[in-house]
């Protein structure tokens, strides 16, 4: 299968009739799928006697394809509602009258005592603004939605968001965000049963100005240029809001609650304080921790008084995106020694278990994200994602996103066509074409020697597309880069990358890594596939549990606290890795014992 037994592919799903097995993976498969017996055999262990049904291709692909509604999220704990501090309360007050002439705001304060022992309720001006209104519109009966505290202020006094008139108490709206430096992702989340119920999705709008951070840092820094970057990102989230609100059919003022993760950047971003310092020596942020604010300071289009908490960072380029995906994982609730990487435009790594914990991030460039290289573009539709070479004939065969023509090649397609180009001999281990192949796909074209992916006629561009001598430098700089960090921070408290036992993967572009191919130009240690797992878009599962659950918010809190920063810009043996990597799979091959045997072979 394409795949190669990643569970990517998903063409191998069978179902089990009858007997035990156990889902190593169900990334393809819906909650609905799992019910009706569906597996992938690829990622399936068989516990006993079974019966195994093998359908038609066609059907596979047909079910496959389906759009499925929002599956429910696992969670590592139970999820109870009076553990989270928003809340709704229904009160009817006794009517004021000649005999009693207590304000407003002092009856439904002197009732929610009464009634629920809520005390020393504090509210916004806007909020007493529309108080009276709502009270005579519901004829004294009222719901109020509350939140009892913050992680910022434990101990508080419980806080006024809103009033509604009459007995409201059949829902309770929040969202879970992230917004990532090239996709923003929003969960509208039912506070009442915990469940996410709209998933939305769409690219950053400050791509436009800038692809990564320090582009991004730099514009900010110029004329309008923050403040025209936050209404960018804002813009996004309250599009990708209304999208999830319309699904649902409510309002985006019924949402009282939004909990943010995303990298030091982005989240300075977002919230119009200035970046400019990260990208300075000493490389320190303006803050990792954001006080919690109502959403009308920044145009949220959410309830205006609705509490945005922005989770806790560590460092310039170890922010919130990393502290949830690190509590999300499970990461820091294991004893194994636990390697947790996001590779991006950064690469952010943590290592460690559930008592100590080093961070690191180093730049990887653009290349995986298709920028930075002649025919690469983002993983959307038209996509080669993965390509196959015959060792033969140097022939290639390859998929492409949405089965369309293809009209590049997005970053998981790179690194699949690197290994391939490497173990059938195109390149060698200096990743170096060998223009003296008989095969017409290898040639020197404008920017050097080129091997052609794709001829013009079957591309969609009508032009062929090819991966040049300077893009393979830039992906092997990126994998270099990366693999350089994994070993200065395992070196770093006197472990090798051996002694790991399993790594996480985080990030959307891990979903569509091929863990053979990684490892095979040396991006991944060389693990046991069993090792890898693929944990998809951890920071916003993050987000979504601190939102649900206080213990999870305080755990968050507790993570940034215990993580140790390393910055490789002052590690003196950075620069040794990263030149030791530079190659295909590494300069020490002792290090990737599979490969050696491979090329041995």
């Amino acid at each position: 299968m394409p795949c190669g037994g990643q569970g990517r592919c998903g063409r191998c799903a069978v179902v089990v009739e009858e007997g035990a097995v156990r889902r190593r993976s169900t990334q393809r498969l819906s909650p609905e799928d799992v019910a009706a017996g569906y597996a992938l055999a690829c990622q399936t262990t068989i516990e006993g006697d079974v019966v195994v049904l093998i359908p038609p291709q066609e059907r596979i692909e047909r079910r496959l394809k389906e759009s499925k509604r929002v599956a429910r999220i696992a969670l590592p704990f139970a999820y109870d509602r009076h553990e989270q501090p928003l809340r709704k309360y229904s009160i009817t007050l006794p009517p004021p009258s000649l005999q009693d002439q207590t304000d407003d705001w002092s009856r439904l304060q002197r009732e929610l005592a009464r009634c629920y022992n809520l005390r020393g309720i504090q509210a916004s001006l806007p909020v007493l603004r529309k108080l009276g209104r709502a009270l005579r519109e519901g004829d004294w009966t009222a719901t109020v939605v509350i939140e009892l505290d913050a992680w910022d202020r434990p101990e508080g006094p419980p806080r006024l968001i809103d009033v509604l008139p009459g007995e409201r108490l059949e829902s309770l709206w929040a969202a879970a965000v992230d917004i990532g430096t090239t996709t923003n992702h929003v969960w509208l989340v039912d506070m009442m049963s915990g469940e996410v119920l709209s998933q939305q999705a769409d690219y950053n709008g400050q791509i436009a100005r800038g692809e990564d951070v320090i582009s991004r840092i730099i514009y900010a820094s110029k004329g309008n240029g923050l403040e025209e970057l936050q209404r960018l990102v804002v813009g996004t989230l309250n599009r990708l809001l209304a999208q999830a609100a319309q699904e649902r059919g409510i309002s985006t003022d019924e949402i009282y609650k939004v909990v943010v993760a995303g990298n030091s950047t982005m989240i300075h971003l977002f919230t119009a304080i200035s970046p400019e310092s990260i990208r300075l020596m000493p490389f320190v942020t303006a803050v990792n921790q954001v006080p919690t604010f109502p959403a009308r300071e920044i145009g949220l289009a959410v309830n205006p008084e609705a509490t945005v908490d922005c989770l806790p960072g560590i460092a310039s380029y170890v922010g919130a995106d990393i502290t949830a995906g690190v509590v999300s994982s499970g990461m820091c609730s294991t004893q194994d020694l636990t390697l947790f990487v996001d590779i991006g435009t950064n690469g952010e790594m943590v290592l460690g278990d559930c008592t100590w914990l080093i961070a690191c991030a180093c730049s990887a460039g653009p290349a995986f994200e298709g920028a930075g290289v002649v025919h690469g573009m983002r993983a959307t539709a038209g996509a080669i994602e993965e390509v196959w070479i015959n060792p033969q004939d140097y022939e290639a065969t390859y998929r492409v996103i949405g089965d369309e023509k293809p009209r590049g090649l997005c970053g998981s397609g790179l690194i699949s066509l690197l290994s391939e180009m490497f173990t059938a001999g195109v390149v060698d281990k200096s990743g170096n074409i060998n223009l003296g192949l008989r095969t017409k796909r290898v040639r020197r074209g404008t920017h050097g020697p080129e091997y052609v992916v794709a001829w013009a006629e079957e591309s969609a561009t009508g032009e062929d597309i090819v991966i040049t001598a300077v893009d393979i430098d830039n992906l092997m700089r990126a994998k270099a880069a990366i693999y350089a960090g994994f070993s200065v921070l395992a070196r770093s408290v006197g472990l090798s990358l051996s002694e790991v036992g399993q790594v996480l993967i985080g990030g959307a572009f891990g979903q569509y890594l091929n863990v053979r191919n990684a490892i095979q130009i040396g991006l991944l240690p060389d693990k046991p596939f069993d090792c890898f797992q693929f944990m998809g878009n951890t920071s916003v599962r993050g987000a979504y549990m601190a939102l649900l659950s206080r213990e999870m918010r305080r755990r968050v809190t507790e993570v940034a606290q215990m993580m140790t920063y390393l910055e490789l810009s002052a590690d003196n043996t950075f620069f040794d890795e990263f030149n030791a990597a530079l190659f295909l799979p590494h300069t020490d091959l002792s290090q990737f014992p599979s490969v050696a045997a491979m090329m041995k072979g």
